[in-house]
């Protein structure tokens, strides 16, 4: 049977230090989860920006080449 680490209670808080490593765990799951929840919120968030400045870029990059063209056809209407 594998041997667990020692480990004691942090006082004041839901903490456990494992003496070996001086390693602390969060023993309350329900705050665990809750900061992966809120960590996997963030990074979908980020994603979302990230995605939303990608569509600007491109649209702005379409605006400038319908400028371009009309540039071009109001240059040809008085040319011609």
């Amino acid at each position: 049977m594998k041997n667990l680490p020692e480990t004691i209670k942090v006082e004041g808080t839901t903490f456990i230090r494992e003496l070996g490593s001086m390693g602390l765990s969060n023993v309350d799951v329900n705050a665990r989860n809750e900061y992966y929840s809120k960590a996997r919120m963030l990074k979908k968030q980020k994603e979302e920006i990230n995605n939303i400045k990608t569509e600007l870029t491109s649209m702005k990059n379409d605006v400038t080449d319908i400028k371009e063209l009309l540039k071009q056809l109001i240059g040809k209407g008085t040319n011609g």
